[in-house]
């Protein structure tokens, strides 16, 4: 069964957790490369609840209930074990472990961000555990580091999505489309200017069309909010038609009028969300279980975009990401790393749309949230 952003996977996915994978433990201090997990799901079970049972994962997100399917999910294959989920935009959740890191007050055990320029930093800091999860040599080698300090968990990916009752046979597939009058008034996009990734998808967008494209789009009377589930919120319900700058599922479950736009030509963009456990974890034995849930085949199958393994076949209709040239993969990571030029087309964006307006989606979580 596959499920939606705000649900990620479904409770009691790997209840039979105790797949065989070996007895040998594999972690490695920063600077050094482990070998890759060996130990069972029910080993690393044991180890988690004998450390105390506890888990707290800083995940990027849009809302507090973002991660509710999977913690319970979690919970569910891993009775005993409590996984604190801690759901905020990523460009906050960095910020506040670095002050964490500064002043000695870490809180999470696992980051699973898209400031995918973060985990090379913290590498070169040395304040990630070298740590290779079961199914490692399987993830795509461009969604992990070779050393074990982080490896992409799941792959997300950002385009245009409809509501199919009110669209009706001909879905907008391009950006292009998106001007078409019968669209204006009808159209929510997260703001550009607020979250890094949605602000790749219009630069590849600007730059295939032009500035010309965006100061059409304006007039289309679009209704800027902030994060990336309300839009998606908001096209379920009806209340938009259009959304851009956000994600669905690929194969819609029952009852979903949601539909994602994956164009022939035209660009889109996607990443592997990069997860890491931190050298100083309070709760590291509960950290590998989770690193390992998550790369564990059922999990990543059940994922609902695409898998990060090259043994997890994708969704009926769909090939794997990496197979798409037009997803950008590489020139996400490569636009975050440049932050000068970040900055730049951010600013010329807000020229366009005006500033951000409104609170942070998750609310404004404070310094050390979970603690």
């Amino acid at each position: 069964m596959k499920l939606g952003r705000r649900h990620l996977l479904t409770g009691g996915t790997l209840a039979a957790a105790g797949i065989a994978m070996g007895s040998t433990p594999a972690h490695a201090a920063p600077g050094s490369s482990p070998r890759e997990e060996t130990r069972s799901l029910e080993e690393l079970h044991q180890e988690a609840l004998a450390e105390g049972g506890s888990l707290t994962v800083y995940a990027g997100g849009d809302t507090a209930q973002q991660q509710d399917g999977n913690k319970a999910a979690f919970e569910a294959a891993f009775p005993g074990v409590t996984a604190t989920m801690v759901v905020d935009y990523s460009k906050f959740h960095d910020a506040r472990i670095d002050q964490q890191l500064a002043t000695g007050t870490l809180v999470p055990d696992v980051a699973q961000l898209q400031t995918l320029q973060d985990f090379e930093r913290w590498k070169d800091e040395g304040v990630l555990l070298h740590y290779k999860p079961a199914g490692f040599s399987k993830v795509h080698k461009d969604f992990k580091d070779r050393h074990g300090a982080w490896t992409g968990i799941f792959v997300d990916a950002f385009s245009t999505i409809y509501n199919a009752d009110e669209v009706g046979s001909r879905p907008p597939t391009t950006a292009a489309d998106l001007l078409d009058e019968q669209w204006q008034g009808r159209i929510v996009s997260t703001y550009p200017n607020d979250d890094d990734a949605v602000l790749y998808l219009y630069k590849l967008i600007v730059d295939q069309y032009g500035w010309e494209w965006l100061a059409a789009f304006l007039e289309q009377n679009v209704a800027w909010v902030r994060g990336t589930q309300e839009p998606a919120d908001q096209v379920e319900a009806g209340a938009a038609v259009i959304a851009l700058g956000t994600d669905g599922m690929l194969t819609p479950a029952e009852g979903v009028k949601t539909r994602f736009v994956l164009p022939e030509s035209d660009p889109f963009m996607a990443w592997a969300q990069r997860a890491a456990i931190f050298a100083d974890a309070p709760h590291p034995a509960a950290a590998k279980l989770y690193l390992n849930w998550w790369l564990a085949k059922q999990t990543q199958a059940d994922f609902y975009m695409w898998s990060v393994r090259t043994d997890v076949a994708p969704h009926e209709g769909y090939r794997p990401i990496w197979e798409y040239p037009n997803a950008n993969l590489d020139g996400f990571a490569e636009f975050m790393d440049d932050r000068a030029a970040v900055e730049r087309f951010r600013q010329q964006i807000t020229l366009y749309i005006g500033e951000v307006e409104g609170a942070p989606s998750p609310g404004w979580l404070g310094l050390h949230p979970g603690r």
